[in-house]
């Protein structure tokens, strides 16, 4: 009798899990997936037309909270934990409830789990979410994309709407983040890529869409998510750190095996971040992983009109997940509307509604600033009323994109935009053409 599974996720390392180790394997027999960290994505079914021959009903997707119930009404014989940011001390109570309920508690490593390109691949890893993989990845592709190389930029999932629809997605156009409906997050992760000319891939079926962007590449650029392992097997694998919150390199999972297997250490954001903690990320590295190249970098602030910020009274919007699931106070948002005088950060706590309200509740660690969260068009509406109902005279936009132009913002608004800056030597181009040139 097949080996009776549940898988643990947050539709992404869940699903590619399934889809290149169980999905036809005939040893298992995945009984249902749970769903947290993301808004309205259990309730929903893992489709027949994606989930092969041995599931025509496709699988159920639960909320984690049913975990216990679904362990002992179906006789699950294995839990494999599947999604990322998370401390170790957190997992290991997931482990200690399934072991309690009577299933064996699995962790899956690379080697059952990466697929191999025909192509180089460079991944872009980090220890925590909101460390700065994007303006890294943005980095590295202009890089190669100087060295001559024609780059596909393959993004780790973010499938919150039709899984059917979004098993292979290919974005090269600014018109494509509206033909796939695309939420804030999947527009802040796309959208610059996009801008700066580089075609990106995202979806649900990680070995179909990298055989697509092999047709068109001659190099992949994994561009990860959350602190998650790369779907892909890596040529050369470059892992981001942030000083601003110094130990978490080796206390989170699965950071601390995306630090053990680095070729390339970034730690980002030194511009502002204290000079001992930076030293600390620098030693914490070194013991996980001493063969690794160690590179420093800033993040340098950009805004439109720094002069319109002084004096003012403001409300700052800042990267969702970096505030959620990434446990930071503050963005670059808070930190230009310091840097450039505001008068007041006005707290958005009192006036958040719906959806906006249960995060603060959520993750009690958010400071005064507002997480541009919108995960689905209802979610966006709250989040444009809560800027709304706020009396402030600026709003400074610290997200990827410009969030005027999904929302209909009723005050003036400022935008922060930041790319990576490499500090002295070596440089990531000094790397990238050592190695493939």
């Amino acid at each position: 009798m097949p080996t009776k599974i549940l898988i643990m996720g947050a539709a992404g390392r869940d699903f590619h899990n399934f889809n290149v180790y169980f999905r036809d394997n005939p040893e298992y027999e995945v009984v249902a997936f749970t769903a947290t960290q993301i808004p309205n994505i259990d309730g929903r079914q893992y489709p027949a037309e994606l989930a092969g021959s041995l599931y025509p009903q496709g699988i159920p997707i639960y909320a984690e909270s049913d975990l216990v119930e679904l362990i002992q009404k179906n006789q699950i014989e294995q839990v494999i934990f599947a999604y990322s940011d998370v401390p170790h001390e957190y997992v290991m109570h997931k482990a200690s409830e399934v072991l309690a309920a009577g299933a064996d508690f699995r962790l899956m490593g690379a080697e059952g789990t990466q697929v191999k390109s025909t192509k180089p691949v460079v991944s872009v890893c980090a220890v925590r979410t909101g460390s700065g993989k994007s303006q890294t990845t943005r980095r590295i592709a202009q890089i190669l994309q100087n060295m001559g190389f024609k780059v596909a930029a393959i993004r780790h999932p973010m499938p919150y709407g039709d899984l059917v629809k979004q098993k292979v997605q290919r974005y090269a156009k600014l018109s494509d983040l509206d033909k796939h409906e695309c939420t804030i997050e999947e527009r802040e992760e796309y959208e610059p890529h996009i801008i700066s000319g580089i075609i990106i891939y995202a979806g649900i079926d990680y070995e179909a869409i990298l055989r697509e962007a092999e047709k068109e590449a001659d190099i992949i650029l994994w561009d990860g998510g959350n602190n998650d392992l790369s779907f892909y097997k890596a040529d050369l694998s470059i892992v981001v750190a942030d000083p601003h919150r110094p130990g978490d390199e080796r206390s989170y999972h699965p950071g601390e095996t995306v630090a053990r297997s680095a070729d390339v250490f970034i730690i980002n954001k030194v511009d502002t971040a204290d000079h001992e903690a930076v030293l600390t990320v620098h030693e914490n590295l070194r013991e996980l992983q001493p063969n690794a190249v160690i590179i420093e970098a800033a993040s340098p602030l950009f805004v439109d009109d720094p002069a319109a910020i002084r004096g003012k009274r403001v409300l700052v919007v800042e990267d969702g997940p970096t505030l959620t699931h990434g446990e930071m106070a503050y963005g670059a948002g808070w930190v230009a509307a310091r840097r450039f005088g505001a008068a007041e950060i006005v707290d958005p706590r009192p006036y958040a509604v719906g959806t906006i309200k249960a995060t603060y509740e959520k993750y009690p660690t958010t400071g005064d600033v507002l997480p541009a969260m919108g995960y689905g068009e209802e979610q966006m509406k709250e989040l444009e009323q809560t800027i709304n109902n706020i009396d402030v005279d600026l709003v400074i936009i610290g997200t990827p994109i410009d969030l005027g132009k999904l929302l209909t913002i009723n005050k003036p608004t400022q935008r922060v935009r930041y790319e990576l800056q490499e500090i002295g030597q070596p440089t990531l181009e000094d790397l990238l053409t050592a190695k493939f040139k």
